[in-house]
């Protein structure tokens, strides 16, 4: 990423049917899709498609949206743990995070928010098993 590259940050939130996410910097930008490619790719095209129209309509660009920008990807806890559900099981993550089941179901319902440590918990794990399945070569 190059220096004077800003960064602007999207959170993706999951919903009855599908997901969305909205950019927390900007008011009233938001795109939805079933998966996250479909929301990345979605987002993309309607802050491309805000930009095209400010500039024909003469409104100002906002600032977090001239020149080079990249878009840092958020989701809360409760999100992740239904979009990946039918691919992780509680018990698998369990083994990776140390978090024991009964509290992972609690977040994946709703009933309990995790405390950053928790979430920080959650996230290295996850990038842990990341990076192990980058390095693989079938």
């Amino acid at each position: 990423m190059n220096n004077n590259m800003r960064t602007i940050t999207a959170t993706i939130e999951s919903l009855e049917n599908n997901y969305s996410a909205y950019i927390n910097e900007l008011d009233g930008i938001v795109a939805t899709g079933n998966t996250i490619e479909e929301i990345k790719n979605n987002l993309q095209e309607t802050l491309n498609d805000y930009v095209e129209t400010c500039k024909e309509l003469g409104c100002t660009v906002p600032e977090q949206l001239q020149g080079d920008y990249a878009i840092a990807f958020k989701m809360d806890v409760k999100s992740l743990l239904t979009l990946y559900q039918g691919i992780f099981s509680k018990a698998g993550l369990e083994r990776l995070t140390g978090i024991n089941q009964k509290q992972l179901w609690h977040y994946a319902k709703g009933k309990s928010s995790p405390r950053r440590a928790q979430i920080n918990k959650i996230e290295a794990a996850l990038h842990r098993l990341g990076n192990d399945l980058i390095a693989l070569h079938l």
